[in-house]
């Protein structure tokens, strides 16, 4: 969420940093209410100081003529009167308020100056490229072509159970995307200092606010009904790791938190329709490894470099091919500031496709959840929170098939998941 004073005081800013999104937030009601919530505080306020200065004449009073005196009673009969219009404004200062926050609830968040301007993907700019495609001598396959034939992935039984995009892994492909993401977590945990955690997959709406899934974005989550109180499956651990701490004031020292997350996510691709409808990209349900840091304001920038490199080492281990692009202005979160994503090449497809989004959200989420750190001496400051996948492991067990398929329809195992696998180094059809 937007800083009010920010919005307010550099309208034409927002405005600009806005257009750059190509977002149409509406900042003219806000400015309007914050407005009318000003001078409600002014009328309030002044009932208030008329009232303690009312209290000390009454005191005044009571001292020479009695608590019991006429003119002490028409005096507390006029405060009585004060203090009623003051309880007839407050509910209207909290509406106001609210009217505000659930308005600034649904502006984006503007991006870092470092950010491309653009309109889509295709104005993404690519930073570097690390490995070489493979070069088969045969036509390589999709994924979902090598998945059948080895019988490992079952779409048509994903389908029976539950519907179109569910999927069931079976025999070495239930496996391997196991694999995948104990290696994952070893790797963010052993080498890169993370703490592993375990949340819960079902959250309260007030955590999805938090991080910005909610309200804008509810159509894309799914809700569980009859239950006793509100509650969401989550779309990606982002949501429930980077809420551990919503509410709280972290100690200085503590910073950075980094985070890690190994599960299940689920998304309703409501604004998917008829993209992605082939194999085993685009899943209602898919698991994933994610990545959280909590630091100060002057260090998210450092933060936002290593995480990614973090990411990185992942697909640099299983030695597979990729490119790391700097979203545009226009093809970037709702919540961040700036984001890279990295890009796994897919053969089969022949081109790179998204395996990573790292994210800076900056202030944006912790202003929402109320996270902030507390200098020894010093005032509460907000937060930056940074995220990233590290990786999806069912994109990345597409990118391992794809890449290490061979001519006789067997699949090469990359030698840092065999120990994974009791050392098997390939899956072969049977």
């Amino acid at each position: 969420m937007l800083d009010l004073r920010t919005v307010v005081n550099n309208l034409e800013e927002v405005k600009a940093g806005l257009a750059r999104r190509g977002a149409e937030a509406q900042l003219e009601p806000i400015i309007a209410l914050d407005e009318e919530r000003r001078r409600l505080i002014v009328e309030v306020e002044e009932l208030r100081r008329l009232q303690n200065e009312a209290n000390q004449r009454i005191k005044e009073r009571i001292a020479k003529e009695g608590p019991q005196s006429e003119s002490v009673r028409e005096m507390r009969s006029g405060l009585k009167e004060s203090s009623s219009k003051i309880k007839a404004l407050e509910p209207d200062l909290k509406a106001v308020e609210t009217q505000i926050h659930d308005a600034l609830m649904a502006v984006p968040n503007l991006c870092h100056e470092s950010v491309p301007d653009g309109k889509d993907e295709s104005d993404n700019q690519v930073l570097r490229t690390v490995g070489e495609p493979p070069v088969f001598d045969f036509e390589p396959k999709w994924h979902d072509e090598l998945g059948q034939s080895l019988d490992i992935l079952d779409f048509a039984r994903g389908a029976k159970l539950s519907g179109a995009r569910f999927t069931v892994l079976k025999g070495a492909g239930a496996r391997l995307e196991r694999a995948l993401g104990q290696f994952m977590l070893d790797m963010q945990v052993r080498e890169h200092g993370y703490t592993e955690i375990m949340t819960p997959l079902l959250v309260l709406p007030e955590i999805l606010q938090g991080t910005g899934q909610l309200p804008k974005f509810e159509e894309d989550l799914f809700k569980m009904e009859g239950m006793d109180r509100e509650l969401y499956l989550i779309p990606t651990a982002e949501v429930p790791l980077t809420n551990l701490y919503a509410g709280e004031i972290l100690k200085a020292e503590r910073l950075p938190v980094r985070l890690c997350a190994h599960t299940s996510c689920f998304r309703s691709e409501a604004g998917s329709y008829g993209k992605d409808v082939r194999g085993y990209i685009r899943q209602h349900q898919f698991n994933k490894v994610e990545l959280i840091h909590v630091c100060r304001p002057e260090k998210s920038y450092e933060e936002l470099e290593l995480l990614t490199s973090h990411a990185e080492a992942v697909l640099k281990r299983l030695e597979l091919p990729y490119r790391v692009v700097s979203l545009c202005s226009g093809d970037m979160g709702f919540s961040s500031a700036k984001t890279y994503d990295l890009e796994v090449w897919l053969p089969g497809q022949g081109r790179y496709r998204e395996i990573s989004s790292c994210s800076n959200c900056e202030d944006f989420q912790a202003r929402r959840m109320k996270l902030r750190f507390k200098e020894e001496g010093g005032k509460p400051r907000l937060c930056h929170t940074l995220n990233g996948s590290g990786l999806a492991v069912g994109r990345t067990l597409v990118a391992v098939l794809e890449n290490g398929q061979r001519a006789d329809g067997s699949v090469r195992i990359p030698e840092a998941l065999r120990p994974y696998m009791d050392g098997m180094s390939e899956i072969r059809p049977e």
